[in-house]
């Protein structure tokens, strides 16, 4: 590829702890010198690279620096047998868009083990609707299947529901027969979350008990929560004997305030849901599976589709709470 040129969105750090992010041509050079070269055509706007993008030093610490923790798109040059000129693959978490320059450019290299072959049934398009929100969602439904949940158990509950992990995980479960009620902060958005499948809604008020019992009448079989805070609390403490609740978000608070009674009286458990290092056989048992048995009719539906012109934009949508669903980048530009 020589030093052939690209665009990509270029976050800079200057005096004051100011952060300046601009639409800027880099060169295949400029780029780390990982085995697999691959030709971005769709990456995802994911939390994370909304707090990358604006300078958290918790997510990047080196700037300027280039986002993106999703990327889809087709192989260009490959030193590993594993992959050949023509692929198309999937790369999300592991350290791209935080350590190293993301889906946000037109052109990645990454560690041939970080990389998942597209499932032949699903396209690199398809594949960004889902991107690392969707494969946490996965990630946690799962949980749910191999804890023995089944759909006539009961409710499940999942809050954050109109954002991207939350959206997917509601259109997963109903998908597969579950009955969801969803917690949401955007009343104005209760036709989408029914649209998607939840049978009941909750408005994020009601859903943090502020009473400070240790139990709470048992109410779901299940919780997918991708908030943390109070709601997480609250929901280990109405789920019922022997449930599950999965954790995988912090935008609430990081922090957990909580007895140990619900485990020890009910026997729940917690389950921690961690995208980033997920190991590869398991990455690849949930993309086939999304492609496959999950794969959601409407996917189309959940996404908003943007260019890199519009990425700024939307990354401050986001960091105001003003998104929904998923949004898909395209970097045919």
């Amino acid at each position: 590829m020589g030093d052939k040129q690209f665009k990509a969105l270029v976050v800079h750090e200057e005096e004051n702890n100011i952060f300046r992010r601009e639409l800027a041509t880099r060169k295949i050079s400029d780029l780390p010198d990982f085995d697999v070269l691959v030709s971005v055509k769709y990456s995802s706007l994911n939390y994370k690279d909304a707090l990358s993008a604006s300078g958290n030093k918790g997510v990047t610490r080196r700037y300027p620096h280039t986002p993106g923790v999703d990327a889809a798109g087709i192989v260009e040059e490959s030193r590993s047998q594993l992959f050949q000129p023509g692929d198309q693959v999937i790369i999300t978490s592991y350290d791209l868009g935080t350590k190293v320059p993301g889906g946000f450019g037109q052109y990645i290299k990454v560690p041939a083990e970080w990389v998942v072959p597209c499932p032949s049934n699903l396209s690199l398009y398809e594949s960004m609707i889902y991107g690392t929100a969707g494969f946490t969602a996965a990630q946690s439904v799962l949980k749910i299947i191999e804890h023995g949940i089944k759909p006539d158990d009961g409710n499940i509950l999942v809050s954050g529901a109109t954002g991207g992990v939350g959206s997917v995980s509601v259109s997963l479960l109903a998908h597969l027969g579950y009955n969801v009620t969803a917690v949401t902060g955007k009343e104005e958005e209760q036709q989408m979350l029914k649209r998607l499948g939840a049978v009941a809604i909750i408005p994020r008020g009601k859903a943090a008990d502020t009473s400070d019992r240790m139990l709470l009448k048992e109410k779901w079989a299940a919780v997918i929560d991708t908030v943390g805070g109070a709601i997480l609390e609250t929901s280990l403490k109405t789920t019922k004997y022997g449930g599950i609740v999965t954790c995988c978000g912090n935008v609430a608070s990081p922090h957990l305030n909580i007895s140990v009674y619900p485990f020890i009286l009910r026997g729940i458990s917690l389950a921690g849901i961690d995208s980033a290092s997920c190991p590869m056989n398991t990455r690849r048992k949930i993309w086939h599976k999304l492609s496959s048995e999950w794969k959601l009719p409407f996917l189309s539906e959940l996404a908003d589709d943007i260019d890199l012109s519009q990425l700024n934009q939307y990354i401050e949508k986001m960091l105001q709470g003003k998104t929904k669903g998923r949004v898909v980048l395209g970097l045919e530009y």
